[in-house]
């Protein structure tokens, strides 16, 4: 990714986005989450679910009981973190550590130094049990650097949020950067490409990439085959 402008790179990543997270997610839809085989069901929580989305039990009260929140929460949120590791290592911003406990190492744009880091998606996605693990995580590696004579201080160790800015970090982020840097948003971007400001326009581009989007109704579809196959199965009674 040498040499590339800043415009170029937008461009890049804007149809990785669109390629290997969006594309790909409609893909996953028609093709997994409109089968009835991949969901784990409880048939008492189904039943109440339906209730409360059709004022009845129905397969397609059933249906849109199990996709909704797989096709619209966890099956693209699960995969937006590794998808945007994978993404800086595929376009060479980065690339993945050898160090277990951190996913990629980079080059500091800004202050020219490596960084070894570890994502995390957004501003509030560690819980109070996540501190003390990822703080013994990053000790266990600065440990590691000084047997091996490695040049790492602790600035050099950093927890890289891709989404949001500081003033939305939770306090269990703000409990690990005393001790290690969290770099969140437009900073975290600037660090990786060298372009102050990357982070807004970034978010703007795909902003518009989105809004002209078209969906060919995929949504509809999925949770259409689902009910379709709920309504031929002998899970349910509707009798």
């Amino acid at each position: 990714m040498d040499n590339k402008s800043e415009q170029e790179l937008l461009d890049i990543i804007a149809k990785y986005f669109q390629e290997k997270i969006f594309d790909n997610h409609r893909i996953n839809v028609i093709k997994t989450h409109s089968k009835l085989k991949s969901y784990k069901i409880n048939p008492i929580l189904v039943k109440y679910l339906s209730k409360i989305l059709e004022d009845d039990f129905t397969p397609l009260g059933i249906a849109k009981a199990l996709y909704y929140p797989r096709v619209l929460g966890t099956s693209i949120n699960t995969s937006f973190g590794t998808r945007i590791q994978n993404m800086f290592v595929e376009l060479d911003l980065a690339q993945g550590s050898l160090i277990k406990g951190m996913d990629i190492e980079f080059e500091d744009k800004v202050d020219g130094r490596k960084k070894w880091c570890q994502l995390k998606s957004g501003p509030n996605t560690i819980n109070s049990e996540d501190v003390n693990p990822l703080l013994a995580k990053f000790t266990t590696v600065t440990n590691l650097a000084r047997t091996n004579a490695i040049n790492l201080n602790n600035s050099d160790l950093i927890l890289g949020v891709l989404y949001g800015d500081e003033s939305q970090l939770s306090q269990h982020y703000k409990e690990i950067d005393k001790q290690f840097p969290v770099v969140i948003g437009n900073d975290f971007w600037h660090r990786l490409t060298g372009y102050s400001g990357f982070y807004e326009k970034l978010v703007g581009k795909l902003d518009n990439m989105i809004l002209n989007m078209y969906s060919h109704d995929f949504f509809k579809q999925g949770y259409i085959a689902l009910a379709k196959e709920i309504e031929e199965s002998s899970l349910f009674d509707f009798s």
